[in-house]
């Protein structure tokens, strides 16, 4: 960038009286277990906002990713899964005002059926992560426990599945 553009830049977000938007995705994974029951792939929150809820994986978009690229990325870090060969779908796009505690977070969701159920392990700000049986999980979204409006996301992403 030029000086002369640097320096435009850089008055022009002295003026800018905007709120920032941030850009998160992420990712509903479903599997069988043996029985062919349904399951869903869910983190324990280990942070506020929401510490001890249930959610999706996900988390802030790079700078240099994209939202898919980010839900593939935030799945690994937290589950441990590698999702790089699995084709992810689009379930929807959650904008809501007010969704998100910390500010205006605008979320891609995605969602996936995989073969199996590969055993996850929690990792970044998970303190916890597990298969749960889709009956559950969506029991307890009706209660409460999820964070954020990643229950909204679920219900979202069952139907899109035809469930």
């Amino acid at each position: 960038m030029s000086l002369i553009g640097s320096l435009a830049a850089k008055i022009a977000a002295k003026f800018d009286d905007r709120d920032p938007v941030f850009y998160a995705a992420d990712v509903l994974l479903f599997a069988r277990s043996r029985t062919c029951l349904l399951h869903v792939l869910l983190i324990e929150r280990g942070w506020d906002p929401h510490k001890g809820k249930l959610a999706a994986p996900g988390g802030h978009v790079d700078a240099e990713e994209t939202s898919e690229q980010a839900a593939r990325r935030e799945a690994a870090e937290e589950t441990g899964l590698d999702l790089t060969r699995v084709p992810l779908h689009r379930v929807g796009i959650y904008d809501q005002p007010g969704r998100d505690a910390r500010g205006r977070y605008v979320s891609v969701a995605y969602t996936a059926v995989l073969s199996d159920m590969p055993a996850p392990v929690a990792g970044d700000d998970a303190a916890a992560a597990a298969w749960m049986p889709l009956h559950v999980a969506t029991r307890l979204a009706q209660q409460g426990r999820f964070a954020f409006d990643h229950a909204d996301m679920l219900f979202d992403a069952c139907r899109i599945h035809g469930w």
